[in-house]
């Protein structure tokens, strides 16, 4: 099941798609059989049976019929298509996303750190990065890659968006939005274009938080650690929120990259 509002109305848009052309494809198949069954000859016949070539009737519905389904199968795509690729409205949470050989970054360009630089998480070997969300708010994000053609793939939002070199130069909308996450959790992302020997690597999280406490997370991440002297790092802020599993500084729903070759298990 999807966690955003677009997820729900591209679900409802595969689905029924999918009925109509199984309620097609079921009177497809019936006439198809009832044509077998009674408008072939008999053994023994001389003559074929009664032939409908030239029923103008029936020609007409065979063409009509289709347009229709076309027609509307494509209004309802152009609906949602509209929808999932709207611009943003200015309110929005800004999130940049930099894919690279093979990992992520992941910032807030309007929230700063005491140094003035935006707050960001950059993956490592050691560590999948995590994107802190809101639960309560539309976000918007902007993506670009830094080598090669990328996928930003985020499964419960049942859609995923090449992340390219140079969008501009390749003419590509690499701004997109969502209404709001729907309900808290992890959520597992993923590189879904191959881009190179480590594409599997390519993990990533989506943590979303309900409103209070993204803004606490933020507001640390805006802070000093006093004990490092540094700016929060995404796990040191989760960790000093302590909310539980909500909070936990590591990724829960996916793992590093293990380079041993004689490893073999999926993550």
């Amino acid at each position: 099941m999807g966690v955003t509002p677009e997820a729900g109305m591209m679900r409802e848009l595969w689905t029924w798609s999918a009925i109509a052309a199984l309620v097609v494809g079921v009177i497809v198949w019936g006439l198809t059989a009832w044509t077998v069954a009674f408008h072939r000859r008999k053994a023994g016949a001389s003559e074929l049976p009664r032939q409908f070539q030239y029923n103008l009737p029936l020609e007409l519905v065979l063409t009509v019929i289709p347009l229709v389904i076309v027609a509307v199968l494509f209004y309802f795509t152009v609906v949602v298509q509209n929808v999932v690729d709207r611009q943003p409205a200015g309110n929005e949470l800004k999130v940049d996303v930099v894919a690279f050989q093979w990992n992520w970054e992941f910032a807030y360009p309007e929230a700063r750190t005491p140094d003035g630089t935006p707050v960001a998480t950059v993956g490592t070997t050691e560590d999948v990065p995590l994107l802190v969300l809101p639960t309560d708010r539309p976000i918007s994000f902007t993506q670009h890659a830094e080598d090669v053609i990328h996928s930003f793939w985020v499964p419960e939002f049942l859609f995923k968006r090449d992340v390219m070199p140079d969008p501009e130069k390749n003419d590509q909308k690499n701004t997109w939005v969502i209404e709001r996450i729907e309900r808290p959790g992890a959520f597992v992302g993923r590189c879904a274009e191959y881009c190179g020997s480590y594409h599997s690597m390519m993990n990533f999280e989506v943590r979303a938080l309900p409103g209070n406490l993204f803004d606490q997370y933020m507001q640390l991440r805006q802070s000093l650690n006093p004990q490092t002297r540094q700016p929060y790092s995404a796990a040191e802020a989760l960790q000093t929120m302590n909310c539980g599993e909500l909070c936990s500084p590591t990724a829960t729903t996916t793992r590093p990259f293990n380079p041993n070759p004689t490893d073999r298990l999926a993550f």
